[in-house]
């Protein structure tokens, strides 16, 4: 009788803890904005001089909330960010531009900082908090022997 019990407290104590742990890791969304960015660094590569200066980050919103981004920032005055200035709706995406001076030789390695209203945002505070995506690559000077026409 006591095995028929330990196994009856034993099974019931498994299926509650299991039905807590469910509850825990399901996929209940987030109550307000949150922003999900296809991905977290850009890589030029390794480009010449001059080269096309521009790259895009898609970010989505998959909260239940319209997502208001109210400011982008590069980490320098070389990394030029031109934010979505309309709301971003649930379940519908929007382009981030990001221009880097191609012009300047060398590594590539800045930061462009989001802020908006995403509640998944770091430092979450006041209504805003800040996102960050980065930019890597390297300039390398044009090839010799090519000539550039202004």
């Amino acid at each position: 009788m006591n095995k028929v019990l330990f196994t009856l407290s034993f099974l019931l104590a498994s299926v509650f803890s299991f039905n807590v742990i469910a509850q825990e890791v399901g996929a209940t969304p987030k109550n307000g904005p949150v922003i999900e960015i296809d991905k977290e660094v850009h890589d030029y590569g390794t480009i010449e001089k001059g080269a096309d200066p521009y790259c895009y980050f898609t970010i989505t919103n998959t909260g239940n909330q319209p997502l208001v981004i109210s400011n982008c920032k590069g980490s320098c005055g070389c990394t030029t960010p031109e934010c979505p200035k309309e709301p971003i709706a649930p379940s519908t995406s929007a382009k981030l531009k990001v221009k880097y001076d191609t012009q300047r030789v060398g590594p590539i390695n800045k930061q462009v900082t989001i802020t908006s209203n995403a509640v998944n945002s770091n430092n979450f505070t006041n209504g805003q908090g800040k996102t960050i995506i980065k930019i890597k690559g390297n300039i390398k000077p044009p090839a010799s022997g090519s000539s550039t026409t202004n």
